[in-house]
């Protein structure tokens, strides 16, 4: 894409650039000469002869020849400057934008001047970061969907292939049967929490929102993970308040509560203690979810809720690191907040804020 006209429409638009200085300051000047003259005529009583009105029109038709070539090459020089330069630099970076290339970025400092041209600069830099931004997050989201596929793919194909070996004892089928099961079921798990992920972040799924008792909903999510808890032998604690109501989509919540149950069973040592609390605090209801297991470091807190982040390598089998993106996005949508404080070998906090119903009475 060159962008340059031909030779004669630049001659062509030069030629009515001139013509236009030519007719305005044509107009112009005649008018202030007429009136000048007029003026004179009148107040002094001189007449002009023919020969002087002939003379001072040549002069005066020089005169506004030269001024509007001036002009039009004044004008040519700031347009050049100005407004084709810019043009120029936005055009080819847009190019190189269209062809993949999110690095681009204008120069502001040769847009001294052109304060129009700077401010659209400004934006299409902005733009470009942003772009650059989602590339390198898309590349990185498909190299870690491609890891982690990987992984369980290879376990089963290698499970898969024991299996098919002459002679097993029904204990060992049996076991290769069980990791089998279990690597799909984490992989359908990953496959599910990659759609949901996207789905939210790609604003496909809308909160529907109803008026509901979330001390309810928060007994019932944690009573499905009774089997998991008594397994393992965790202490359960609660201290849920009634009567406490939201207003927003119960089914989305659900996601942000069985997430972080999962997460405090999961990473809590036999006998250790998992506890729910729920309060009335002003006109927001404030979920805290804790454990008294392996705890978070502050370097793995900070990146706790991005995908795909693990912070202990130990437990990556037991997961596929979308859960706390998934909390994460699920508390943004319903307009709330999560936090965590946590310490090594101590246990994790996680506390979610929602906004209470308007209806509700005042605690």
């Amino acid at each position: 894409m060159s962008g340059r006209r031909p030779r004669w429409q630049v001659f062509a638009l030069a030629l009515r650039r001139y013509a236009t200085f030519f007719m305005t300051m044509a107009f112009l000047i005649t008018c202030c000469m007429t009136l000048f003259v007029s003026q004179l005529q009148t107040t002094l009583g001189f007449e002009f002869t023919r020969a002087q009105l002939s003379r001072a029109a040549g002069l005066t038709f020089g005169n506004v020849l030269l001024l509007s070539l001036l002009c039009t090459a004044a004008d040519a020089v700031r347009r050049r400057l100005l407004v084709d330069r810019p043009v120029r630099q936005i055009v080819a970076a847009a190019s190189r934008i269209t062809r993949g290339d999110f690095s681009v970025r204008i120069p502001m400092d040769g847009l001294a001047g052109a304060e129009g041209f700077a401010r659209i600069a400004e934006s299409f830099n902005t733009l470009a970061r942003e772009l650059s931004g989602m590339e390198t997050l898309r590349t990185d989201f498909i190299a870690n969907v491609s890891h982690e596929l990987k992984t369980p793919l290879t376990v089963l194909q290698n499970y898969g292939t024991l299996l098919q070996q002459p002679g097993l004892d029904e204990p060992t089928r049996q076991e290769y049967a069980r990791a089998v099961t279990e690597t799909a079921r984490r992989l359908a798990s990953l496959v599910t929490n990659i759609l949901r992920l996207n789905k939210l972040e790609n604003q496909q799924i809308y909160p529907n929102a109803a008026t509901y008792d979330l001390g309810e909903q928060l007994r019932e999510c944690l009573l499905g993970f009774e089997d998991a808890w008594e397994q393992k032998g965790l202490g359960i604690e609660t201290d849920v308040e009634d009567g406490v109501l939201v207003h927003t989509d119960a089914e989305l919540l659900s996601l942000v509560w069985n997430n972080l149950f999962s997460n405090a069973i999961k990473f809590t040592d036999a006998g250790g203690t998992v506890g729910l609390a729920l309060h009335a605090r002003g006109p927001d209801a404030v979920v805290e979810v804790r454990d008294t297991g392996c705890g978070i470091s502050p370097e793995v807190g900070r990146h706790i809720f991005e995908k795909f982040y693990q912070g202990d390598p130990s437990h990556a089998t037991r997961g596929n690191g979308l859960g706390l993106a998934l909390v994460r996005r699920v508390v943004d949508i319903v307009g709330g907040s999560i936090t965590v404080s946590s310490e090594v070998g101590r246990g994790s906090r996680f506390t979610v804020v929602l906004r209470r119903c308007p209806d509700a009475p005042a605690r």
